[in-house]
């Protein structure tokens, strides 16, 4: 029962999506960018391709930083009032709303130099990090210290034991919580509404506003065009499958890759 109330949300939304979006998927949509107000047609691609490069530059940036974070936690940081710091800042980090990371960043890397990618991908990357370095910490947490210990036995330096021992043990739960993080932000509006602003052309320059899924699905949504709300269901349906594809995608290569280690 457990079970069925957790997926059941997912499905319902899902299905709901898929109703009112699948009728509006055409060849247009991934090809197209979208069409001036009041001429029908028009896509999503400078949308697609936007979200796929602020996300890009997220996880660049997010998950080392993460899992870096998450390493000095577990392996070197007990007991030291640093890593208290940090541990704290994680978890108030965590709880702070997307506005304020957006708004921050705004301040921090477009106030007198303008919208762009880069700060967008920034503003995701900051939201990523408490959520990896957190995850990280708690599954080396996990690995027995026995195996440390017979690594270290055998004369390995601590640092080639965290990066072949620990982190390989616990690379499942680690790649999750990166998904976990992915997933939250790849639908984030409120942190590119001030920073990577939208544009309704092609654009691939780091230092120009740029379009993204959650962005424009916003402005349609808000807008009192019939045209534009059938598109804004496309895409947010679009969106959603993006995410389940990628972290599939995440889960099939970590898997495959456990594997052929072990063997």
């Amino acid at each position: 029962m457990s079970t069925v109330l957790v997926i059941a949300p997912l499905v319902a939304i899902l299905a709901y999506l898929i109703y009112m979006g699948a009728s509006s998927l055409n060849l247009a949509f991934f090809t197209h960018i979208p069409a001036p107000v009041g001429q029908p047609g028009g896509g999503m691609s400078n949308a697609i391709v936007g979200s796929g490069i602020v996300l890009g530059l997220a996880s660049l940036m997010g998950i080392p930083v993460g899992i870096g974070a998450g390493v000095y936690l577990a392996e070197f940081g007990r007991g030291r009032f640093l890593a208290t710091a940090i541990r704290f800042t994680a978890d108030v980090l965590n709880g702070v709303p997307s506005i304020v990371m957006g708004i921050a960043a705004w301040v921090v890397l477009v106030d007198g130099r303008g919208f762009s990618a880069f700060a967008g991908g920034v503003a995701l990357a900051i939201m990523m990090v408490p959520t990896i370095a957190r995850t990280t910490e708690e599954m080396l947490a996990t690995v027995p210290h026995a195996i440390r210990e017979a690594a270290l036995g055998l004369g390995v330096p601590k640092w080639r034991t965290v990066m072949s021992v620990s982190l390989k043990t616990a690379s499942p739960g680690i790649i999750t919580g990166c998904m976990l993080a992915f997933a939250r932000v790849a639908g984030e509006t409120a942190p590119l509404l001030f920073t990577a602003f939208g544009n309704q052309f092609w654009s691939f320059k780091l230092t120009e506003p740029i379009a993204a899924l959650p962005l424009q699905i916003y402005e349609y949504a808000i807008s009192p065009y019939d045209e534009w709300h059938r598109l804004a269901w496309a895409g947010s349906l679009v969106l959603i499958v993006m995410i389940m594809v990628a972290v599939t995608l995440v889960r099939i290569y970590a898997a495959r890759g456990i594997l052929k280690g072990a063997s």
